[in-house]
């Protein structure tokens, strides 16, 4: 007897249960990370106000060298997808595992230019005198685990890719509770200072590093896959990650533009961008985790050689982001005067920030969009596009926001800008996915 084929509405409810069962606990995961520096700062910000400046600068110089290689968990993501589709698990564990090489690889090439070279990167943030020790001897200890943060990188790709996003959450939660115990312990039980929360992080960093390896070197066994570091894996990883490091150097550069023409307007300016900044950056999270279910989700049906169930979750997936864009956008402009006093009593920012958070708030449904679109081509391992996508962005970008203080418009105007860049990613998305050239089925690109 043949089974009559899925109703539309069957479909959407299939696709709905695979996003929220990839997504929420995405977005747990993504949330816990910046809790690392918050806990850090909590801890620090009570040894003196030197001790906290110098963690700042040296966690800003951290993040934006592990944030350039967050390429291990998207183009790892995207591969062992579609090799998971093609039903061959084995060559998909053996893919996440070149990742994994790939990241030590990495990490060791990254502690070899931060140790020397640390008080020289510290000095280039223009960091005071009382503070510039801290940050040195700060970023010297934690560049001792950017290794196993790259690791984490790789292998939560590694498991994104398996559809598990439940396990990558259940590390973050207990890699975030064993960095406040350690940073406590070490900063005041063991009398370590900012060294301490250091060393605090580099320890809950390496555990964190160690359970993902446990779980993905049970995996290779069950499977039968390999662990050994194979050189034409690592290189394709390599390869596949290049583009998609160019699409993140340019939206970093978009991100330091901004936040460079902000500090040009003045204090009030750049402290209400800084606000506004953070909240953007929360507002994203929502939205990447979406994204992630996309890359994951795309990576299989393309792997599965099944181009149309690729093109509905792709639909119904912008239909998710433009849904969410829309609600957060509504939150947004509702909670702003509520918002702005949990960061500051002066006047001046907030009257800088509340016209620019109207605009934020305008913008959330393009972002919406642009975030799953970014997800889909992603997973669909199309990141050549994507790089050049990002260079055009900034191309338009650049001239536009650096003609801010001369035009005028103050900080709403950076922010119109901002909305600017989003809707040119999503015009440049949009076309992509369209015109059907990102559906390349099969167990690689």
């Amino acid at each position: 007897m043949t089974q009559a084929p899925a109703t539309p509405k069957a479909v959407r409810r299939q696709h709905d249960r695979e996003i929220v069962s990839l997504a929420v606990p995405a977005f747990g995961a993504l949330v816990a990370e910046p809790l690392f520096v918050m806990a850090d700062s909590a801890i620090v910000g009570h040894l003196g106000t030197a001790q906290l400046a110098g963690l700042g600068v040296a966690s800003a110089l951290l993040i934006t060298a592990v944030s350039v290689f967050v390429f291990l968990a998207y183009a790892t993501t995207a591969a062992v997808a579609r090799r998971v589709g093609a039903g061959d698990l084995p060559a998909a564990i053996r893919q996440g595992m070149d990742g994994i090489w790939l990241a030590l690889l990495l990490g060791a090439a990254v502690i070899a230019v931060v140790l020397p070279t640390a008080p020289n990167l510290v000095a280039l943030f223009g960091t005071s005198d009382t503070a510039a020790p801290y940050a040195t001897t700060y970023l010297r200890i934690s560049a001792l685990g950017i290794p196993a943060m790259l690791v984490v990188l790789a292998a939560t790709g590694v498991l994104r890719g398996l559809q598990d996003t439940k396990t990558p959450l259940y590390v973050a939660i207990g890699g975030f509770v064993a960095n406040g115990l350690l940073n406590v312990g070490l900063v005041y039980g063991a009398d370590l200072g900012i060294a301490g929360s250091a060393w605090g992080t580099v320890i809950a960093q390496f555990g964190m590093a160690a359970v993902y390896l446990v779980v993905v070197v049970r995996g290779a066994r069950r499977h039968g896959a390999s662990l050994r570091p194979d050189a034409a894996g690592i290189r394709a990883s390599a390869q596949a990650g290049v583009p998609l490091l160019v699409r993140t150097l340019s939206l970093r550069a978009i991100l330091m533009i901004a936040t460079a023409v902000a500090a040009g307007l003045g204090d009030a300016d750049v402290a209400a961008h800084q606000i506004i900044l953070s909240l953007w950056s929360l507002l994203a999270f929502a939205l990447d985790a979406i994204a992630i279910a996309g890359q994951a989700i795309i990576g299989r049906y393309l792997g599965a050689d099944d181009p149309e169930g690729a093109r509905q979750a792709c639909r119904r997936m912008v239909e998710w982001g433009l849904a969410v864009g829309l609600i957060l956008g509504v939150l947004v402009m509702l909670s702003r005067p509520a918002f702005l006093p949990l960061f500051t009593s002066d006047s001046a920012v907030k009257d800088a920030a509340l016209p620019a958070l109207i605009v934020v708030a305008l913008s959330q449904p393009i972002c919406g969009v642009v975030f799953v679109l970014d997800g889909v081509l992603m997973g669909a391992g199309d990141g050549p596009y994507l790089a050049w996508a990002m260079i055009l962005t900034l191309a338009v970008f650049a001239p536009v926001a650096l003609l801010i203080p001369t035009i005028g418009g103050g900080l709403t105007m950076v922010w119109v800008a901002m909305t600017l860049m989003m809707t040119v990613r999503m015009l440049t998305l949009w076309l992509r996915t369209s015109s059907g050239r990102w559906i390349v089925t099969g167990a690689t690109r």
